[in-house]
């Protein structure tokens, strides 16, 4: 376990939620490296166990880019770099969370 992407994935997410959880699951999944899950626990990597209202996909640069305000998760949605599967409502309320 400890890949530095999801490490730093977790560390970027907590950070920008200063510690709280978050009601509603969502899901991160970052092709390539792993996943991470928000959820009211907190932020974590994600087992297979996990199960969340919603799926966000996109490769390793989208998601830094999105955590370092670079990208807006919209944008990056309707551009295609981000897919979603599940709730939008949820992605939507976690991406204003993010911002």
């Amino acid at each position: 376990m400890g890949n530095a992407t999801i490490d730093a994935a977790v560390a970027a997410i907590s950070e920008k939620l200063d510690g709280q959880g978050f009601d509603g699951s969502a899901k991160f999944e970052i092709t390539g490296e792993g996943t991470v899950i928000v959820d009211q626990d907190g932020v974590r990597e994600a087992t297979d166990a996990d199960t969340a209202d919603v799926t966000m996909t996109a490769d390793s640069e989208t998601f830094q880019e999105i955590l370092s305000g670079e990208l807006n998760p919209t944008a990056a949605f309707m551009s295609g770099r981000l897919t979603l599967d599940g709730d939008m409502g949820t992605a939507m309320k976690l991406g204003g969370a993010l911002s």
